[in-house]
């Protein structure tokens, strides 16, 4: 067969474009990495985590001790209109529930879970149904356990003050609320950092 010789004329597939356009927003929406220059910050994240989440999300903490995690889950806590100062780490008693905000809130400590049979015993499961929001720390010595729709928090050290802070999520709740937390994160940035840099940085 013969070529005819002539170009094909350019075709523009609309359709395909807006589908891949659509995969891209879906994958960054999924996804999102920070750096917290202070303890301030991480708090003041935490805090404007807690005033967008609407009941029964679990979010899934990790990483090195004093990465910033329960620091987190105070400003969480103080989100969600409860007392931070009420808000440890529950390493010794695994969990603490705190009913004083809009909606409760329950903070898990897995650091000294070692067996399958541990993290049966304290009943993980039964609080990711209902509105109460779950704060796991060391989340990934009890990931077998944890919901599929979940927001995931990795914090590392990044120097003495700041941290780096990645957030993902799972599946289409999490994304969504993810998104929606970027957009507000993004929409309140300038005040947030001049008000974090008029307080000063502390240790994190």
């Amino acid at each position: 067969m013969h070529s005819s010789g002539r170009k094909r004329p350019n075709v523009t597939r609309p359709a395909k474009a807006k589908r891949s356009a659509a995969r891209r927003s879906a994958a960054s929406s999924l996804s999102w990495k920070l750096v917290s220059a202070s303890r301030q910050h991480t708090d003041r994240l935490g805090q404007m985590i807690g005033r967008m989440l609407r009941g029964g999300e679990t979010i899934a903490l990790y990483g090195p001790l004093g990465a910033g995690k329960t620091a987190l889950v105070r400003g969480i806590a103080q989100g969600l209109g409860a007392s931070p100062q009420t808000v440890t780490s529950p390493t010794f008693v695994v969990i603490h529930e705190y009913d004083q905000g809009r909606l409760p809130l329950t903070h898990v400590d897995l650091y000294r879970i070692r067996t399958p049979h541990e993290l049966e015993s304290i009943g993980l499961i039964e609080y990711f149904s209902g509105r109460a929001v779950t704060a796991i720390e060391w989340a990934d010595k009890g990931f077998t356990a944890l919901p599929q729709d979940r927001i995931d928090i990795t914090l590392h050290h990044r120097t003495a003050r700041s941290r780096t802070i990645q957030l993902c999520a799972t599946k289409s709740k999490s994304g969504e609320f993810l998104s929606r937390l970027r957009r507000q994160y993004n929409k309140a940035g300038k005040i947030f950092r001049i008000s974090l840099r008029s307080r000063g940085a502390t240790k994190s």
